[in-house]
């Protein structure tokens, strides 16, 4: 195993009642936003902080002790998407500072919407600092959202040890969130929104078949699946990686 990979850390029996439901009903969320929690938590106060993609800027209220700025090319106009005030409107691989200006980049679930993104880590390499950190989310595997502006389905983390060092980065930790029984788990609730018909009437006949399965695919499945999940060692049916690396 390589030695940079982290497994999940999680025992293999967890009381249900001391996370909340988020953790395991929605995980892929909860865990990305414990993660990035963690790491502004690191941070000293004063901290220039990029969010690079960060689109509503999620993550701003955990930076108000850092000097947090916000970057995205701000064009997806999709339902009930917004973006938050942003400081640099633009393409991610040109961004308008000073070589060395940050001491930490951001940047969750951007790269799979890139059509060049080791662009954008050449641009990160350039702007952060030496000795700064730069903190990565991304998928393994998704099926296409925010088109058309999605391009890659995903990123191994063989793919982050073999870009980052190419452009200045030491990969520090790249950690699996999740393995292959909360995968499935999440997926079996998808299964069932697909399964919806799109109808109105359609769906009225469809809703008590929809209230049987949701016993099984919404809740018995995810609930399973979180148990197990310490059960894969190999976590290589993830749903993506949390990754952090410094600036040599």
């Amino acid at each position: 195993m390589d030695a940079k990979f982290i497994p999940s850390q999680e025992p293999a029996i967890l009381s249900i009642g001391v996370r909340p439901l988020k953790a395991i009903f929605h995980f892929n969320d909860y865990n990305r936003d414990e993660f990035v929690a963690s790491i502004a938590g690191q941070l000293p106060p004063g901290t220039k902080v990029l969010d690079a993609g960060a689109g509503p800027c999620r993550y701003k209220p955990l930076f108000q002790h850092c000097q947090y700025e916000s970057q995205d090319f701000a064009q997806y106009d999709g339902e009930n998407h917004r973006y938050g005030q942003l400081d640099y409107v633009g393409d991610i691989a040109t961004i308008p500072v000073a070589d060395g200006y940050f001491d930490c980049v951001l940047c969750t679930e951007v790269l799979e919407h890139l059509p060049e993104p080791e662009l954008a880590i050449a641009e990160f390499a350039r702007i952060v600092k030496s000795g700064g950190r730069l903190i990565l989310t991304a998928p393994l595997g998704s099926g296409i959202h925010m088109a058309p502006y999605h391009y890659f389905g995903g990123f191994s983390r063989h793919w982050y040890d073999y870009v980052l060092p190419k452009h200045g980065f030491e990969v520090k930790s790249i950690q699996p969130n999740g393995g292959f029984f909360k995968l499935y788990g999440q997926e079996s609730q998808r299964f069932l929104s697909i399964l919806t018909p799109r109808s109105i009437p359609a769906r009225a006949l469809f809703s008590p078949v929809k209230m049987v399965l949701a016993l099984w695919f919404r809740l018995l499945m995810p609930l399973v699946g979180y148990l197990l999940d310490p059960l894969d060692r190999q976590r290589d049916f993830t749903v993506g990686y949390f990754v952090i690396a410094l600036r040599k």
